[in-house]
């Protein structure tokens, strides 16, 4: 792929115009970036999107978008079953990709979604925002550092509370449906970026009435002896913690692990817990995203390839102890 190596801004074409669309939009005026169109199944829809947000193009059209000459990159922000068809639509046409999470319903399509676009030579990229955060970052760092020794437990949930509807989104199993594709991937990559692959998986949950998972817990196992407990679960809200512990001390994400605003780091080594400050928000995404672009990479360091697939699997077979099935799965 070419490098966009000039000073003009990175024009982004959106596909969706719903409420993950409209964080990103927001967000957009990080690094040189600019929205240039907006692409909605609903031309109206789209047309709105691109006044609130200054977009100079709406379509009715999601092809109308792909197609344009002028669109550097697609970011890709309609429902998860839509991901794949998009995704390879995009890069037929030689554009980049950011994909918003998860990256495709499961591993076999996020593997053929990344492979054509290595083959095509364009940039792709899952957009799990967290892992760009720069708080997130320096966790990563500390913890190599070896302040807390070495790492025996991570804690990570995210829940919320959505009453019972089979015609919701989160309940809908043909909408890619359920708690962990929609909230469980926070804390899976989360626990990632510090154990790894885990050795084994443990998973409980419930499900729905139309199927779709509604509480999942998952434990992860390594022959370290360290462990991971990860919760999501769209019957009521928790308190959101995320949390690593070491042998020589811990690092707490505060407030929670979707709203990163500082670490809390405690080590045995004496002194007072040391606190850094951080925004979050999608910027540091974006900012990653630009830089990927400019110096021609075909994958982001911080979200390769290879762990937007592992954690899909660890997905599908969580999915798969739990009894969920999308349409068209075998």
């Amino acid at each position: 792929m070419s490098n966009i190596t000039s000073g003009r801004p990175i024009r982004w074409g959106f596909l969706g115009a719903g409420g993950i669309a409209s964080a990103m939009a927001a967000d957009l005026h990080h690094g040189n970036n600019t929205l240039y169109a907006v692409a909605a199944r609903d031309a109206e829809r789209a047309a709105a999107f691109a006044a609130r947000f200054g977009a100079t193009h709406s379509h009715g059209s999601y092809r109308a978008v792909i197609e344009d000459p002028a669109i550097d990159i697609v970011y890709i922000a309609t429902t998860h079953p839509f991901h794949r068809e998009q995704a390879l639509m995009a890069i037929d046409a030689g554009k980049p990709v950011l994909v918003e999470k998860p990256l495709t319903l499961n591993a076999p399509q996020a593997r053929e979604v990344l492979t054509a676009a290595r083959r095509r030579g364009v940039f792709a990229m899952e957009a799990v925002w967290m892992r760009a955060n720069p708080l997130i970052l320096q966790a990563q760092k500390i913890v190599a550092s070896g302040v807390i020794g070495d790492i025996v437990a991570v804690h990570a949930d995210f829940s919320i509370g959505v009453d019972f509807d089979p015609g919701h989104r989160l309940y809908d199993l043909a909408n890619g449906g359920g708690a962990l594709l929609d909230l469980g991937v926070y804390p899976m990559h989360f626990a990632w970026l510090f154990l790894g692959r885990p050795d084994t998986q443990q998973v409980l949950g419930t499900l729905s009435p139309t199927g779709s998972d509604e509480t999942v817990a998952i434990q992860w196992g390594y022959a370290s002896g360290a462990t991971a407990q990860l919760r999501c679960a769209m019957t009521a809200p928790t308190p959101g913690h995320a949390t690593i512990a070491g042998t020589t001390g811990s690092i707490s994400v505060e407030p929670v692990l979707l709203k990163q605003e500082r670490l809390v780091v405690s080590a045995k080594d004496g002194g007072e817990p040391r606190v850094t400050d951080n925004q979050s928000g999608y910027g540091p995404q974006i900012e990653e995203v630009e830089r990927c672009l400019r110096n021609g990479l075909l994958e982001s360091p911080v979200a390769p390839h290879a762990d937007t697939i592992a954690i899909l699997e660890l997905i599908d077979r969580a999915r798969a102890d739990l009894g969920v099935r999308y349409p068209g799965e075998r």
